[in-house]
């Protein structure tokens, strides 16, 4: 019962970073490799305001935090030209000495011991049930606040943007400031998944964005292989959803006895390179019986 209700509460977490990678990955359709390092960043920053006795702070700082690093991916790519994947290792990598800078220097932060979000809000209550509602809650706003942005004038042209580009510019619309927006959002909220992740753990690591983007991918793609892809807002609940697929799908996978504890990495690789390879896997057992079909056909036509 322990390892489903924690796997639920990560995968909720997780899903508000699973909300920005839908954002650049699907929405805005740009290849963003900056979350590895905004999710640090937000957890660093998170960690940090904590130890200093202001969690709440430590939650809007990750939020910012996140929003500036995607800022200046967004910079990077429409003002000085750079290719978006450039874009994202180069932010990425400028991130790390930033979040070192933000640790003190060392590799990680204990915040046993100091006021969290989760230790203040379940004072005299039940801690993991505390846990869950806020993890639930934090992943249901988050969805309903960028269902209703995107249904908003600036959310629709963002919308369109990833579409078609060229099209918006030929509207007199920013298509600069439009990438901008959504990179420095998309960044905004996998810094403040990992703003929230700190406070969860008690713990910060400078290693903890490391494979973050690929578990966000994967995510996003199972949630649309099992609700599928007709608008944004059933997209965003695909997330949400896709999220807590996959960290039972870890759980399920480290439980079995015959996984032993330093499987971990390749069992989570081949998990992500299954959910990657899904739309292809379809595909291929689409063809094969659009061809069995048609063979099927074609003994019939003979034989009469």
């Amino acid at each position: 019962m322990t390892l489903l209700i924690g796997s639920l509460q990560l995968g909720l977490l997780y899903g508000v970073m699973v909300l920005g990678i839908y954002i650049s990955f699907r929405i805005l359709n740009v290849p963003d490799l900056t979350a590895e390092g905004s999710f640090t960043f937000g957890l660093a920053v998170s960690a940090l305001c904590t130890v200093s006795g202001h969690p709440f702070l430590g939650i809007l700082g990750a939020m910012a935090a996140g929003g500036l690093a995607g800022s200046i991916t967004g910079i990077l790519q429409t003002r000085l030209k750079i290719h978006p994947v450039l874009t994202g290792i180069l932010t990425m990598s400028g991130l790390y000495s930033v979040n070192m800078l933000v640790l003190g220097g060392t590799p990680n932060l204990a915040l046993i011991g100091k006021d969290t979000l989760f230790s203040l809000a379940a004072a005299g209550m039940d801690k993991e049930l505390v846990r869950l509602g806020l993890s639930f809650l934090a992943a249901a706003l988050c969805t309903v606040l960028l269902a209703m942005f995107f249904r908003t004038r600036l959310g629709l042209c963002i919308r369109a943007t990833g579409d078609n580009a060229d099209m918006v510019r030929a509207s007199s619309i920013n298509v600069d400031r439009m990438k901008i927006i959504s990179l420095a959002m998309s960044n905004g909220l996998i810094a403040l998944c990992g703003g929230l992740i700190a406070q969860y753990q008690s713990f910060a690591d400078i290693n903890s964005g490391v494979g973050i983007l690929v578990v966000g991918l994967a995510s996003v793609i199972i949630g649309e292989a099992i609700c599928g892809r007709r608008s944004v807002c059933l997209g965003l609940v695909s997330a949400i959803f896709g999220s807590v697929v996959y960290r039972y799908i870890i759980a399920a996978a480290t439980r079995a006895d015959w996984f032993p504890a330093y499987m971990l990495k390749l069992v989570s690789a081949l998990i992500v390179t299954l959910a990657l390879a899904l739309p292809a896997i379809r595909e291929m057992l689409k063809v094969r019986r659009i061809r069995k079909a048609g063979k099927g056909g074609d003994r019939n036509g003979i034989h009469a």
